[in-house]
């Protein structure tokens, strides 16, 4: 019995050597290879929440996969380059890679507005099923490879709320003369329904709403909308977020400098922006549904939802904006007609799942 138990000692210690061999001749390799020092720029404010925070959590998840072999600096948006800046910085390759919305670069590339969201699109969850069970990130690629650019998705809002108004929303007519702050395609659709649209910083958003200025704005959800203040200026809250039903953002990197790094620093890139993915939309979710709770309490608030005919008539106009933004070249054609396809699919689908569980439970 004492010999096994010597024996057993010994095979112990042995198995614990050939492990602190195994352990520092691993470091030794991951050491002796090289760092890799990379920038990542974005079109968020510093500290701004999910968004911002999100992209610092992939970061330090990064370097904490490749073992410091990869390491990003993350500068907020106006550190080192404009918020808008980000696309042109990366493609150039003054910087590496970069966090944003596809949507903001429909100037430069029309069909980018398909991979972020559209009006009357997918949810967050059909997005993510076209990205990576349909062709949604194989066309993203094609799209941005003409700008040295290789896209990932990189968290998704969920469905947006329909804005703050200080006038209520009963027919379409009373969208005429309206003056609201929406950027995108929804922006081009309420221009066809009469609206005034304006682009406004964020920091011009809440004084403008309480002069006057503007009637109506749109943002975020209730999360990031109490921290704007709008509550404070506008008497009613709409939903739902017709013209962002599931924003995707994306991680954009310069295709040269993505393609250099080793395979296993590629994947755990890829790795740690599909974590990076998840996490943002779960943390949308429980903090809008908690910030909701905070709004419905201030009893000056109407939480209204869009009259069935505002909606419909919305979305025909969506569906005229659209098509005309599909035709404007061949690639915007392709990507739309992937995206209808496969929303057609969801939908008949959602039907009898999603849908009809919902109208059950509430």
């Amino acid at each position: 019995m004492k010999r096994r138990d010597l024996l057993k000692q010994g095979a112990v210690l042995t198995g614990a050597v050939v492990a602190s061999k195994v352990a520092s001749s691993t470091s030794k390799v991951y050491a002796s290879e090289k760092k890799y020092r990379w920038r990542m720029v974005t079109s968020w404010p510093p500290g701004f929440p999910i968004l911002q925070t999100g992209v610092e959590r992939f970061a330090k998840r990064v370097g904490e996969l490749t073992q410091g072999r990869l390491t990003i600096q993350v500068y907020a948006g106006g550190e080192l380059v404009p918020p808008l800046g980000v696309f042109d910085a990366v493609s150039s390759g003054s910087v590496q890679c970069g966090h944003s919305a596809a949507y903001y670069w429909a100037g430069k590339c029309n069909a980018a507005q398909w991979f972020t969201s559209i009006p009357f699109g997918m949810d967050a969850q059909g997005m993510n099923a076209w990205f990576y069970q349909g062709n949604g990130l194989k066309l993203w690629e094609e799209v941005y490879s003409d700008f040295n650019l290789v896209p990932r998705p990189a968290g998704n809002t969920s469905v947006q709320m329909g804005g703050w108004f200080n006038k209520k929303i009963n027919t379409m007519a009373d969208f005429k003369g309206l003056k609201m702050r929406i950027p995108g395609l929804g922006g081009k659709v309420l221009t066809k329904a009469g609206v005034a649209v304006t682009l406004l910083p964020a920091g011009e958003i809440y004084t403008s709403l309480e002069r006057g200025v503007i009637d109506a704005t749109e943002w975020i959800g209730p999360y990031h909308d109490i921290r704007m203040g709008f509550h404070k200026v506008a008497k009613y809250y709409y939903g739902p977020g017709w013209h962002e039903p599931g924003s995707t953002l994306e991680l954009i990197m310069n295709k040269k400098a993505y393609e250099s790094l080793p395979k296993d620093i590629q994947l755990a890139i890829d790795t740690a922006v599909a974590e990076m993915s998840a996490y943002m939309l779960s943390e949308f979710e429980q903090k809008n549904a908690q910030a909701l709770v905070e709004l419905l309490k201030n009893k000056k608030i109407k939480l209204l939802r869009f009259p069935d005919e505002v909606l419909s008539g919305l979305k025909k106009l969506s569906e005229e904006t659209i098509n005309e933004m599909a035709n404007k070249d061949k690639m915007s054609k392709k990507v739309n007609e992937d995206f209808q396809r496969f929303k057609r699919q969801l939908v008949e689908w959602n039907k009898i799942s999603e849908k009809a569980y919902y109208d059950f439970m509430l």
